[in-house]
């Protein structure tokens, strides 16, 4: 599949102007994570821009995909996606963690209409997409179940048994992005708990697995795609990225997994980001 380049284009600038607003955010908490809000934006912006039928005027339409982000700590990503969508005014992204405000550290379907599950404790979100997916199925609806795992999140036992459940269900609505940065809070993700070889045992688990570039549109598009046309068995897109993506002084770096940056380093990345 040979993707647009306009539409590439237009989704690059929407992945820029939430990058930007993830730092301003996050500067303005003082305090949340930056590296995996950042290498999650693509993924995000593929799926709110391109992907998935919602209607941000009406968040609680019956007929909308679900998306839960597993990996809650990213909610930044999530919540800059939502406002540019129009789910709310982009003013408000400026009270993130803020006492009362509807943007929490981790995102609370509760207070934000949008958000479809509430999110924060690893390990959770695709036994959750799972159950989604299947009472979609049992109520002859047709929707799509994304779901977004972050890759020291899979390190969790309740991963393997959802990835299980799933495939023994053939749990075809469902399609699982993992957002393989390589890093986590500890350092690197090898060295704390190794999950590798990642395709190999998502395809054991009875999975459609496929890889990309998790920052090049034009092989996450087609990729989502393709999960759509997949019969019988859930998909995975093992997305490779970069903790931190964006911003050259924080890539790679696990040092910004939970902390804001200082408004010196917001300077120097907006700067970065042609702000």
């Amino acid at each position: 599949m040979t993707v647009d380049a306009t539409l590439i284009y237009a989704l690059e600038e929407k992945a820029r102007w939430i990058r930007i607003r993830i730092l301003k955010m996050l500067a303005r908490a003082g305090s949340g994570h930056t590296g995996g809000s950042l290498s999650a934006v693509e993924i995000i912006t593929a799926l709110y821009f391109y992907k998935m039928r919602i209607r941000p005027q009406e968040p609680l339409w019956e007929g909308r995909d679900r998306f839960v982000l597993s990996k809650g700590h990213a909610c930044p990503a999530l919540y800059a996606a939502m406002a540019l969508a129009g789910y709310f005014p982009e003013e408000e992204l400026m009270t993130l963690r803020q006492l009362d405000s509807r943007l929490q550290g981790h995102p609370d379907m509760r207070t934000l209409p949008g958000v479809d599950f509430s999110t924060g404790s690893l390990g959770q979100g695709l036994s959750v997409a799972n159950g989604m997916a299947l009472a979609a199925r049992l109520d002859d609806k047709d929707l799509r179940v994304y779901v977004l795992l972050g890759d020291g999140e899979i390190q969790e036992g309740q991963v393997w048994e959802a990835a299980m459940a799933a495939s023994h269900y053939r749990i075809d609505n469902l399609c699982a992005i993992l957002d393989f940065n390589q890093l986590q809070i500890d350092g690197r993700v090898s060295e704390v708990m190794s999950i590798l070889p990642v395709g190999e045992k998502w395809r054991s688990f009875g999975w459609e697995v496929m890889e990309v570039d998790g920052h090049d549109f034009s092989q996450l598009l087609p990729a989502l795609d393709r999960a759509e046309e997949v019969k019988g068995r859930p998909s995975l897109i093992i997305a490779h990225t970069v903790k931190g993506k964006g911003v050259s002084f924080m890539e790679n770096q696990a040092r910004y997994h939970g902390i804001a940056p200082t408004e010196e380093e917001l300077k120097r990345a907006l700067q970065e980001l042609g702000e």
